[in-house]
């Protein structure tokens, strides 16, 4: 598109979707985002009618996301030096068959919870694969100068995804049970994996290097990467512990609708739409922004934001101060998402983006999952509400050594831009 044309007149975002391949790399973002929080959504619901218990619903998120602990670096060594397209589209199609089989077994009722367990941390793993070989993809999509609303794009289609996804699930669930909606995260795979085939992706960015070493070498070589660089490394240990604090409230939604708000499927569906709306609405905005400045202080500033709104989400019992608590939490979780990413993406040495975005996505799964269970476990014995407060206090101190580490961060991070 020529500079000046429709693209340019909607800003940094409409630029960056201006580019042919950037338009099928997150139509088919949502479409499989969607279907995941179709699944999310089923699968806790399930988790929970199954057992009654918080401590198992966190379990199940836990093995969805605790992979990315054991994985991840090894997927983020592969992604940098194997064909990234090739990779993505196989992560993509095992999550595709987990999600069958899950729909299968759940409708021919030979699904029991401890099959349930092991197919999610199947996908899990799957997930930690595709993570950093797909976002490994997206410099490639557009042009540098548009990279920063091409991450904020990213993140704007999982939030559309969130907002969209809670919405089916709710009336789907309601109306034909856990099963099709299960289903329906497979059919949102398998078009996503299929639409790879469609990307003109410059064979230079398809993988980062060819292999120079063993796998353990490049692996290790990655953590040394980030250890010593003066920006990533206090900007992943940041969010790395945000995220346990805080995330995992998000991960163990059904407990908290029912046992705070006395509310089923419905009020589930709502509360993960107001998150998303949030969201959406926040990614508009930092999308729309387009620069890299200011991003760290976004980073930092977001997750205090967060806390407070999960403060006040727990602490009520009106439901819909609860939606507006969520909405501002989602809101919150969307600013620090987009900015830490997009510090990440334009700071990273081209070689090592693989390994680098595979500790965030280690960090986006992992620490939640951890959250999720401790969560869990603390609210079986002492109630759900003291243990979220107690966890977002310190999330408010993890906030504060974040804010007397910007002047590095901003240094290190935002000239790379």
């Amino acid at each position: 598109m020529k500079p000046g044309g429709f693209g340019a007149s909607l800003g940094p975002l409409g630029r960056a979707l201006a580019q042919r391949d950037a338009r099928l790399f997150f139509t088919a973002s949502v479409v499989s985002w969607t279907g995941l929080w179709v699944h999310r959504i089923a699968v806790a619901w399930l988790a929970w009618e199954l057992t009654r218990s918080a401590f198992w619903v966190g379990l199940v998120a836990f093995c969805d996301l605790a992979p990315a602990v054991v994985f991840s670096p090894i997927a983020g060594a592969i992604a940098d030096r194997v064909d990234r397209v090739k990779l993505t589209m196989l992560s993509q199609a095992v999550i595709a068959v987990e999600a069958a089989t899950v729909a299968a077994t759940l409708a021919t009722g030979s699904l029991t919870i401890g099959l349930l367990l092991l197919l999610e941390m199947t996908s899990g793993t799957a997930a930690s694969f595709a993570q950093p070989a797909r976002q490994s993809l997206m410099p490639a999509l557009v042009p540098r100068a548009e990279l920063p609303a091409a991450v904020a794009c990213n993140s704007l289609c999982f939030s559309v995804a969130r907002l969209v996804g809670p919405a089916i699930a709710g009336p789907l669930i309601a109306w034909g049970g856990v099963a099709p909606a299960v289903a329906l995260n497979a059919c949102a795979y398998v078009f996503a994996s299929v639409t790879m085939l469609g990307l003109r992706v410059d064979p230079a960015e398809r993988r980062g290097h060819a292999p120079e070493g063993s796998m353990l070498n490049e692996v290790l070589a990655g953590f040394r990467y980030v250890a010593r660089h003066p920006g990533i490394r206090p900007l992943l240990i940041f969010a790395a512990t945000a995220s346990v604090l805080m995330r995992g409230v998000q991960e163990i939604l059904p407990p908290y609708v029912e046992r705070l708000f006395h509310r089923g499927p419905d009020g589930l569906a709502m509360l993960t739409a107001a998150i998303g709306v949030g969201a959406l609405f926040a990614g508009l905005w930092v999308a729309n922004r387009g620069r890299l400045g200011g991003a760290t202080a976004l980073s930092v500033g977001a997750v205090a934001v967060q806390a407070v709104a999960t403060i006040g989400f727990v602490a009520t019992g009106f439901f819909p101060f609860a939606l507006l608590c969520a909405a501002v939490l989602g809101a919150a979780a969307s600013v620090h998402g987009i900015s830490t990413q997009t510090l990440m993406q334009s700071a990273a040495d081209h070689a090592m983006r693989g390994r680098v975005l595979s500790l965030w996505g280690m960090i986006t799964r992992a620490c939640p999952a951890s959250g999720a269970l401790a969560l869990g476990a603390a609210g079986e014995v002492f109630g759900l509400r003291a243990p979220t407060i107690v966890a977002m206090l310190l999330a408010l101190g993890v906030a504060a050594w974040g804010a007397g580490r910007m002047p590095v961060m901003v240094r290190e991070l935002e000239s790379a831009g």
